[in-house]
């Protein structure tokens, strides 16, 4: 039978069910969220709360100080790190880059880890600065070093590590396996035949960006102004800086989650053992998601029910990896990097906490 003159029935391909499910959601989950915190910040304010919800009154204002706590802690190091992230894009010429970086795989890896004394910034300001320096071709061992070691081997940090401990051992020891585990993260990771796979596609596009961004200058006439170099550099970083904290503030959420949710109690009490005290530690560190400059203090604080291993795991890992950083993470490398990072890091400072448990104390 001929079906000439017949119109065939349109079945939608999959590509447009799941744009019609991305515009769905799109405009269902903003109302659905706005109604989940409306509905969290009324049961926080203890105002005419029904009895059955009284007990989640205070965990939420738990959660609320939390979240703040991490999020106002981080916000100052993370507008630094896109500050010095605007500096490098506009002034520091991807020619310049490739020349001062070595070409030896071990010594990027190291000159990365090192950078932090001149760019002190945790590992919010870390990620942003990474970004930019790989996206002016600098070498991938040396941008993965740099943002693992950073949040660590900066001024501030060593200053913050020896007030609380009061030996610079101590010191040296935290300086020195987080430079260790950086350069070992940064060549395994950073020998991937192509940028493609360890980079996200955001990182790629700024490489694409850079390669026909316009040259700028410092030169105050040339820049429009005295203040023309301050000007270029703010109008950047704020674009950056709002990209940078939204994944900021997720991470900051599921730390306070955690925090609240989760009883620590049940994990201090894991730590005695030489290799399961470690574990807990690194675990905890990743959960607390506590700023590099004010861990050493916190750190302390488990000196007399942690082994020193675990201790010093805390201290190595915590600003490597946490619970924000690995969201950051990913603004800069894809999700399968990002694992393999992680996992790396996290193998690394077990190993280096159970080794100076067995051998060291």
């Amino acid at each position: 039978m001929s079906t000439a003159g017949k119109t065939r029935p349109i079945v939608p391909t999959t590509s447009a069910r799941q744009n019609g499910l991305g515009r769905l959601l799109g405009r269902v989950l903003p109302p659905l969220l706005a109604l989940v915190l409306a509905l969290g910040v009324w049961i926080a304010s203890d105002i005419a709360v029904p009895e059955a919800l009284a007990p989640l009154t205070g965990r939420l204002q738990g959660f609320v100080t939390i979240f703040l706590g991490i999020f106002i802690e981080a916000l100052p190091f993370l507008m630094a790190g896109v500050l010095v992230s605007s500096a490098i894009q506009l002034f520091v010429t991807p020619e310049r880059i490739q020349q001062l970086s070595p070409r030896n795989p071990i010594l990027a890896a190291l000159a990365g880890s090192l950078l932090g004394l001149a760019f002190p910034v945790c590992e919010c300001g870390s990620i942003p600065a990474t970004r930019r320096l790989l996206a002016k071709g600098a070498p991938m061992p040396a941008g993965i070093a740099f943002a693992l070691a950073a949040p660590v081997i900066n001024p501030i940090v060593i200053i913050s590590t020896f007030v609380a401990f009061g030996t610079w051992q101590m010191v040296a020891w935290r300086m020195g396996l987080t430079i260790l585990i950086a350069v070992i993260v940064g060549v395994l990771v950073g020998m991937a035949p192509r940028r493609e796979m360890v980079l996200s596609p955001a990182a790629l596009g700024l490489e694409d960006l850079d390669a026909d961004a316009p040259a700028y200058t410092l030169d105050p006439v040339a820049a429009g102004g005295f203040f023309g170099p301050v000007r270029q550099v703010l109008a950047h970083a704020n674009t950056e800086f709002f990209e940078m904290s939204r994944y900021l503030i997720a991470g900051a959420i599921l730390a306070a989650g955690l925090q609240t949710f989760v009883p620590q109690p049940a994990l201090t009490a894991l730590g005695s053992g030489p290799v399961l005290s470690v574990v807990v530690m690194i675990v905890l560190a990743a959960v607390l998601s506590i700023c590099s400059t004010v861990d050493s203090f916190i750190a302390l604080s488990f000196v007399n029910t942690f082994t020193p291993g675990a201790v010093m795991a805390f201290l190595v890992f915590g600003p490597m990896i946490d619970i924000k950083s690995t969201l950051l993470l990913t603004t800069t490398f894809n999700r399968r990097t990002v694992a393999v990072i992680v996992l790396l890091c996290f193998q690394l400072a077990l190993l280096a906490g159970v080794l100076m448990n067995m051998f060291l104390v």
